[in-house]
């Protein structure tokens, strides 16, 4: 089974099922020098377990991160990073009736067809709960960009037929954790949680969609065609699980604008740099950053796993029947998902900048945008000077 790998030069390629031992991720190519501890990287996983609020799942798994290779005394190495996080609370009996007649909507039977077996513990390998290394992998990703001053956040937008109005980026950095939605506009962020919970209640699930915005992305990141920047970064969003649609700038409004609407002439910046007037675009034409702020859209569809009755059908004895998907399972998915999706974009623009020789090694050590002195703390030099 191929497609666990993620990236070109920073490498994300992970392992683990849902009800499995362990979830599991290394990271290659992450420069040497840059501070990293466990305590950073679970401060994002955190914002991903399980069981953080009434509209999450219940399951209760700390998500505690172990980094088992590639840092030394707090730096890393320039060596594959490995982490692993334990599964704690697996139960798999609930899953056994479904061994052989699929769930509707799932990958259960896609995945017996193609691989003739499946781990069928939770979903196995087709679960969301492997996204847990992405954000364990993402976080990695958020502290190299956040040397070279890039910075990435991402909210709900929408949910079902609520949607958000406009924010600004502060907005978007000081209010988007302040509810368990996580929306940035907290007036509609009560409408959105009353509206879950109303499903919640009927046993039923609904969808919604995430935005995310990336500021500081240096402009020529992409190259035309297969690997413009809008591609991979579409790549990125649609491997999100339930992820239904992805847009970046005007998205799918651009249907609606005429050429003179959408296009933005050109004015000379503050350096005197060409820069376009306006950012319909989201910051990429051509295939390639232009230097603004990059920003888009995931739509994740209703989560499928819901205690309603369902129809499904056992290929093994032939019969056709009811079902009902019981567990713990999450009425909405994109409040845990917002992790997910700041993840996934951080890993596209770093490797981009690692692609382009944007990352300059000099920055990793110290606070964003210092440059460290003439010693790495590290060295051999300033080791034995330590010991000393």
């Amino acid at each position: 089974m191929n497609g666990n790998r993620f990236g070109r030069l920073f490498q994300v390629t992970t392992f683990g099922e849902s009800h499995g031992e362990a979830m599991g991720v290394t990271v290659s190519g992450c420069p040497a020098g840059l501070e990293l501890s466990e305590k950073r990287i679970q401060r994002e996983l955190d914002r991903r377990k399980p069981g953080q609020s009434m509209i999450t799942t219940s399951r209760g798994e700390p998500d505690e991160v172990s980094i088992k290779s590639g840092v030394q005394d707090g730096y890393t190495t320039g060596t594959p990073i490995g982490m692993v996080i334990q599964n704690k609370d697996a139960r798999s009996g609930k899953y056994e009736p479904f061994v052989t007649a699929p769930r509707p909507s799932h990958g259960d039977f896609t995945y017996s067809a193609k691989f003739g077996t499946r781990n069928w513990g939770g979903g196995g390998r087709s679960s969301a709960r492997e996204t847990v290394n992405w954000v364990a992998a993402g976080a990695i990703a958020q502290e190299i960009l956040a040397t070279e001053g890039v910075e990435v956040k991402a909210h709900v937008n929408q949910i079902g037929d609520i949607e958000a109005g406009d924010v600004s980026w502060k907005e978007l950095l000081e209010h988007s954790e302040e509810n368990d939605v996580r929306c940035a506009d907290l007036d509609a962020a009560e409408k959105m949680l009353e509206r879950i919970e109303e499903y919640q209640k009927q046993g039923d699930s609904i969808g919604g969609s995430i935005y995310f915005e990336a500021r500081g992305v240096p402009r020529g990141l992409g190259a035309p065609r297969f690997d413009s920047f809008s591609a991979r970064l579409g790549q990125a969003m649609m491997s999100v699980p339930a992820a239904s649609s992805f847009e970046f700038g005007l998205g799918r409004e651009a249907r609606t604008y005429t050429g003179s609407e959408r296009n933005e002439d050109w004015q000379f910046d503050d350096e005197g740099v060409p820069e376009p007037v306006g950012n319909d675009h989201g910051g990429i034409q051509g295939g390639i950053t232009t230097g603004q702020p990059v920003f888009g859209e995931v739509t994740l569809h209703a989560p499928t796993s819901i205690p309603k009755e369902q129809k499904t059908v056992d290929w093994e004895t032939g019969e056709e029947k009811e079902i009902q998907v019981v567990g713990r399972h999450d009425p909405v998915l994109p409040p845990r998902g917002v992790p997910v999706v700041e993840a996934m974009f951080a890993l596209t623009i770093l490797d981009f900048m690692l692609l382009g020789g944007r990352i300059n090694p000099d920055r990793l050590d110290g606070k964003p945008g210092e440059y460290r002195t003439e010693y790495h703390p590290r060295s051999p030099e300033n080791v034995v000077r330590d010991e000393e």
